[in-house]
């Protein structure tokens, strides 16, 4: 491995550790260079990839500073395979609210059909939600969910966590998930409730969500700020030598 990605990753999990907290000024390269026994192009090389993931910034004239949100960007580093709800992921160290866009009941159409392997005749909830993460808007979720799988759903359990009732009240476990993830330009829907702009790219990650028995219980679509965390991707290699 690189040096320079080394130490990123050393300095990365310090900020993690909270050794050098929030808003805090961050060592200069000349100091850096000496902790680590290298050079300061190597140092910089460092530090602009904390710059990329947006866990430090600089200011001109002041040096550089760990940024405001640096650990939850930290914990939004999820695996691509990791299905896990927003309460859990940021719910013991962030304050948490949900604010209820739309929340009916209906019949699916013939994609929800499909994707939650129900007929035309079974009734689903259709649920629009912010997530929103120490006053801060963080996501847009829209779910499709099917009443007889997942009963008594109400607007106060959308207003906490949906994933912590299936799991607490209904005692059920919930299993897989098949999801698709792309790149798209906000709508007037993320520029209202993300505080998008029209140069903002937004993450949008399509998903049908299992129980531990296959049943599949969640047909969604979400749909992130480009600067709200990363999904992180292991790759094993197929090669053989």
């Amino acid at each position: 491995m690189a040096k320079y990605i080394e130490i990123a990753n050393t300095l990365r999990t310090s900020i993690s550790n909270h050794e050098y907290k929030n808003n805090d000024p961050f060592p200069d390269q000349q100091a850096l260079s000496k902790k680590f026994s290298t050079s300061r192009m190597t140092i910089q090389k460092a530090l602009n990839i904390l710059k990329t993931e947006g866990l430090i910034y600089s200011k001109q004239g002041s040096g550089t500073f760990v940024s405001s949100n640096a650990d939850l960007i930290e914990q939004t580093d999820l695996e691509i395979n990791q299905y896990i709800g927003t309460t859990d992921l940021f719910g013991k160290t962030h304050k948490i609210n949900s604010k209820i866009i739309k929340f009916t009941i209906r019949y699916p159409d013939k994609s929800e059909q499909n994707a939650l392997r129900i007929s035309k005749k079974d009734l689903i909830y259709d649920i629009t939600r912010l997530r929103i993460v120490d006053e801060e808007p963080y996501v847009l979720e829209y779910t499709k969910m099917p009443v007889k799988v997942i009963p008594g759903i109400s607007d106060d359990i959308l207003k906490k966590s949906i994933y912590h009732y299936i799991k607490s009240d209904l005692n059920l476990k919930i299993g897989s998930a098949f999801r698709k993830i792309r790149a798209d330009k906000p709508n007037l829907f993320d520029k209202k409730f993300l505080n998008c702009k029209n140069e903002d790219p937004i993450l949008e990650i399509t998903q049908t969500a299992f129980l531990n028995s296959d049943i599949p219980f969640e047909f969604s679509r979400v749909r992130y700020r480009y600067d709200k965390g990363n999904m992180v991707v292991f790759v094993k290699s197929s090669f053989e030598r």
